[in-house]
């Protein structure tokens, strides 16, 4: 979803309120989902740029911080433990955790952190265009990326910007910590490893990769020698197209999760007692893209017309209402600077005619 964003002409469109999944009971050391694995072509964190794949690497690599998810607005330490900003906002330098490891048993280390980022936008796959958003690109990032010493990083971009805003982008999964020696030992010419890597893991998060078979299951085992206590031992993926074998799946207590039921499975599982629904807001917009190469399609006029041609209501209660809400802007709610208003709305014919005949008598003599 997110690799269309550019191809956005109007964001005219229904918000994703959350990612629904459902409950069932499998081994209580294991964690089983269906889901859809379709979008895996690569398992690089440079490489990346789709939905389920972030969320693989976001369980297999630690970066520097991350979002709070119960307030987007802040952020917690992730491989780095505290932070600071320059008086002219432009540089930032992370001080590092002692003692972290990679699953390999290799130190983690500044040098790895550095490298990692200056490596994604080295690439200059998907992942960079992230980067780039605060000026980190393949021709300047060796200079502004860079390790201070063992335990600090610092990283300068080309202008000022919100602090959120670029803590929002090195808290991202382009800036994934990989492991440099690990990496380098397999690269081929100046790939920077990345033929090794999308079929292979070399993080230090919470679990890591025993196997992927493409479009089949994801199978990932719990880091022992990770820095917080988990409760699961294994995460299984399985890649299941329909949502009728989902429910079927979720019913036998052969999942834990099912995450892409329908609309109808989910009220008539809920209401039946067998499921528990839970909500997990997604970043996601489900959005109509006019083609502006079309000239009329091009008008903004055109734009504006269909945004209020649009059943944003009738397609949310009758089409997707337990998986998506009404958010007519581009910014998905919970981000900074979302516009949560919802200003337009799909007229009947009868209002319409309304609305015309007021127009004209206003415009009559």
């Amino acid at each position: 979803m997110k690799k269309a964003w550019a191809a956005v002409l109007f964001a005219a469109a229904l918000g994703l309120t959350g990612m629904q999944t459902t409950h069932a009971a499998t081994p209580k050391d294991m964690f089983v989902m269906a889901t859809l694995l379709d979008e895996f072509t690569s398992l690089d964190p440079g490489e990346i740029y789709e939905l389920v794949p972030e969320e693989y690497v976001a369980n297999t690599y630690d970066r520097l911080i991350r979002v709070d998810l119960k307030d987007p607005s802040k952020f917690n330490g992730d491989v780095a433990q505290s932070w600071t900003v320059s008086p002219d906002g432009l540089t930032f330098t992370f001080k590092l955790r002692p003692g972290l490891k990679f699953h390999s048993g290799n130190p983690l280390t500044a040098d790895d952190v550095a490298w990692s980022i200056q490596r994604t936008a080295l690439l200059d796959k998907g992942a960079a265009a992230v980067l780039a958003g605060i000026g980190l690109t393949k021709a300047n990032a060796m200079q502004n990326v860079k390790k201070i010493d063992d335990t600090t990083v610092s990283i300068m971009t080309d202008q000022r910007y919100a602090p959120t805003f670029v803590l929002n982008v090195l808290g991202s999964w382009p800036a994934s910590v990989v492991d440099r020696k690990l990496v380098e030992s397999h690269a081929k010419g100046s790939d920077y490893g990345n033929e090794w890597l999308k079929t292979n893991e070399a993080g230090s998060g919470a679990y890591k990769l025993v196997k992927w078979t493409a479009n089949d299951s994801i199978v990932l085992q719990r880091f022992d020698g990770y820095r917080i206590p988990l409760a699961m031992k294994r995460i299984v993926l399985r890649h299941v197209t329909e949502a009728a074998s989902q429910r079927l799946m979720i019913e036998n207590g052969d999942i834990d999760v099912a995450r892409d039921l329908s609309p109808d499975d989910l009220d008539t599982l809920s209401k039946a007692g067998k499921i528990n629904a839970t909500a997990v807001p997604q970043a996601t917009l489900m959005y109509l893209g006019l083609n502006n190469k079309n000239p009329n399609l091009a008008k903004p006029e055109v734009w504006e017309a269909m945004k209020w041609l649009i059943d944003y209501q009738g397609i949310q209660k009758n089409v997707i209402r337990t998986t998506y809400k009404v958010h007519q802007a581009f910014l998905p709610e919970g981000f900074l600077g979302a516009d949560n208003e919802n200003p337009y709305t799909r007229m009947s014919r009868r209002r319409r005619r309304c609305s015309q005949k007021r127009v004209s008598q206003t415009a009559s003599p």
